[in-house]
């Protein structure tokens, strides 16, 4: 990589790498997961950083997207544990249960169905640029996503209620 490629990808890097992280967990459920899946396609597309072309944060989302689904795919999901991890005596806030619940609600929908979700709803993507990331037509998406919260909807049917009375 010459210089002038490389200050590139470091302002790149530098002013995107918040709001990847943010993606990246939201996808993996996980920090520390969210980091490794970051750091590996940054390193990917470091290496191919001249052909990324005009939309380099487009690129570094999708191939986000694709690695995420590999791991899925190759059986990277959460292990079991015997014990759920221990969690505070009292619950100020009242909304960390119903976070909690709606992660794992969303770690339990299939790969397909959770990038959906994460892509139209957390990056607010119109269904046609969903689409193209996902390499499937809008009505999948449509249904994809009418799908997924509907499973949302009874694994965690307090979240509507919540949103419904919190106005959101």
């Amino acid at each position: 990589m010459n210089r002038e490629a490389r200050e590139s990808f470091t302002a790149f890097v530098e002013a995107r790498s918040t709001s990847l992280i943010r993606t990246a967990y939201v996808l993996t459920g996980d920090q520390h997961a969210a980091e490794d899946l970051l750091q590996t396609v940054l390193t990917r597309t470091a290496a191919r950083w001249r052909k990324v072309g005009d939309h380099p944060e487009a690129y570094v989302r999708r191939a986000m997207y694709n690695e995420q689904i590999n791991r899925w795919r190759r059986g990277g999901r959460e292990a079991s544990v015997e014990r759920p991890p221990e969690r505070p005596d009292r619950d100020l806030t009242g909304d960390v249960d119903l976070r909690l619940s709606l992660r794992n609600a969303l770690l339990a929908l299939p790969p397909r169905k959770r990038a959906v979700l994460v892509l139209r709803y957390f990056e607010d993507l119109p269904e046609a640029e969903v689409a193209a990331i996902m390499g499937c037509s809008v009505g999948t998406v449509r249904s994809q996503a009418h799908r997924a919260l509907a499973r949302l909807r009874e694994l965690v049917p307090d979240a509507a209620l919540h949103f419904e009375t919190a106005g959101g």
